[in-house]
């Protein structure tokens, strides 16, 4: 893994302070938001299909989240994906509960097929449903069929480099091990808590830092997916460590933002719990 990836990714963030447009679900709009500004970017927040390619326009990633999915927001999807590919910025998916409606999974691979994707960012059976391979989600989250585990680790690294090929996009399958991935390489990242799990947006939260980051790095986009993932996953501990008797998931959330704030890069580093998976 080479330093840059975790000791100044962040850094390249603050410094170019990415503004990244979110067409992401209104469930988790406004931790989504906090959570770039903590990072050192700017969100701006529109689905309306006629705001879109002009927003497009001044922005340096574009996250697309079918979490809260309805005509309006998929037109502006792919609206505003076509103003990014036209323009060569990155472009971030998260396919939130593919494989539990047919109208989520045929939109998730439709935008996927049409859209030049820099990274797919969701949970096992989320990215399986895009290949057709998992049959179902309980809603958002995932099967528990489809969890990576110690022992299934390396199987599940070589499906996401495998779908990295097929798509070009960097792969990050996320959970109590995180997988990122491309064509050529896969790394497992443990950092995290379990009341990650407990909070409404964890992901979603995820997904908008990673399109900072690879917006603020475009030259390394896998390094800088896992130094998203990384940080997150970093600041949940933090977040967790945090956390008194009194407490309970609200404040888990703010402490996560609190947290995601208060990183650089070296604490990045010095915390990283990143392995290579051959």
């Amino acid at each position: 893994m080479r330093p840059f990836a975790l000791r100044s990714a962040i850094q390249n963030v603050r410094d170019s302070e990415p503004l990244i447009h979110c067409i992401t679900n209104y469930v988790t709009v406004n931790d989504c938001a906090n959570a770039l500004l903590a990072c050192g970017a700017s969100p701006i927040m529109t689905d309306e299909p006629k705001d879109v390619e002009d927003i497009a326009s001044i922005c340096s990633g574009l996250v697309i989240n079918i979490g809260t999915l309805n005509e309006r927001s998929i037109e502006a999807m792919r609206l505003a994906g076509a103003r990014f590919a036209q323009l060569g910025r990155p472009i971030v998916l998260d396919p939130v509960g593919a494989g539990a409606s047919r109208l989520r999974t045929e939109t998730a691979c439709t935008l996927l097929d049409t859209l030049p994707v820099s990274v797919i960012r969701g949970n096992m059976s989320e990215i399986k449903a895009l290949v057709g391979a998992s049959a179902a989600t309980r809603g958002v989250d995932v099967n528990p069929d489809d969890v990576t585990t110690e022992e299934n680790l390396a199987q599940n690294a070589e499906f996401a480099r495998s779908l990295a090929a097929k798509t070009g996009a960097v792969v990050v399958i996320t959970g109590a091990i995180d997988i990122v991935a491309d064509s050529a390489t896969a790394y497992a990242v443990r950092n995290g808590s379990p009341l990650m799990g407990k909070m409404t947006g964890a992901g979603c939260v995820l997904t908008c830092l990673v399109a900072a980051f690879v917006a603020a790095n475009p030259d390394a986009p896998l390094e800088a997916a896992l130094a998203a993932v990384v940080c997150e996953g970093l600041a949940g501990q933090i977040a967790a460590n945090r956390m008194s008797d009194s407490d309970g998931n609200a404040s888990f959330r703010t402490y996560l933002i609190d947290a995601i704030f208060r990183l650089d890069g070296d604490a990045l580093e010095a915390g990283a719990l990143v392995s290579r998976v051959d």
